[in-house]
């Protein structure tokens, strides 16, 4: 299969990564849809091996973060887990990794956006940890993850451990109702890696801008930008 050899040669490259079973890469990066249409798949998809990889991941993400923040609350460290291994953040790694490029699927899911879903990619990358567990252990699973999670953790893109949206509403609201919004400024970069700003407005007025990987997550921290400004001002 063309697509699992391309695929290989990438994984090799970015991530020194090689499959003693390819079997196991190849069903990791089969859609339902694909094995539907090819009779020699034998109906032999993703979904069993995306159940093993999300319980794989959770695992080895919690214990780095359980290492790694000894003085995190147990509220803290799941609100953290959950920033990481939520749809939209395994989506795009997804991306950032090229599986979507060499996903496998049927002709009507190609067409209807599937290399572009975030279910379907956040599945794929799932899978994708299944299979390397499947093949090389737990190690090399941890490995990986050191490469293309751990220093986003450490970067920041992960770092909104407390809602600062809603933070920032209930701080605005104490002395009645105010109407915010977070207006999308510009988005940047290629598709697989998006770069979005907005600014945040409070009754017209506008305060902070900020940027992130996604919009969500743009806005969280504007809004925790926007809260230190104001709490700021108010002690000086």
């Amino acid at each position: 299969m063309k697509e699992i050899k391309a695929l290989s040669k990438i994984l090799k490259e970015k991530f020194d990564i090689s499959f003693n079973n390819e079997a196991l890469l190849m069903e990791a990066m089969t859609h339902s849809s694909y094995a539907n249409e090819h009779k020699e798949m034998k109906g032999i998809y993703n979904e069993r091996i995306e159940f093993l990889g999300d319980a794989v991941l959770e695992l080895t993400i919690s214990d780095w973060l359980f290492r790694q923040f000894p003085h995190f609350q147990e509220g803290q460290l799941t609100k953290l887990r959950a920033q990481i291994v939520c749809e939209d953040s395994l989506s795009l790694l997804a991306k950032e990794c090229s599986l979507n490029e060499y996903l496998l699927l049927g002709k009507g899911e190609t067409l209807s956006g599937g290399r572009e879903k975030p279910a379907i990619l956040c599945d794929v990358f799932e899978a994708f940890i299944g299979a390397l567990y499947l093949d090389k252990g737990v190690n090399e699973v941890q490995r990986f993850l050191n490469l293309v999670v751990i220093p986003k953790i450490k970067n920041g893109r992960y770092e909104l451990i407390t809602d600062f949206k809603t933070e920032l509403q209930e701080y605005l609201q104490q002395n009645g109702p105010v109407h915010i919004r977070y207006e999308l400024v510009k988005e940047e970069g290629p598709s697989h890696d998006k770069t979005f700003t907005v600014q945040l407005i409070v009754d017209g007025k506008k305060y902070k801008t900020a940027s992130g990987k996604t919009k969500k997550a743009a806005e969280q921290m504007a809004a925790k930008l926007t809260m230190e400004e104001l709490t700021k001002s108010s002690l000086s």
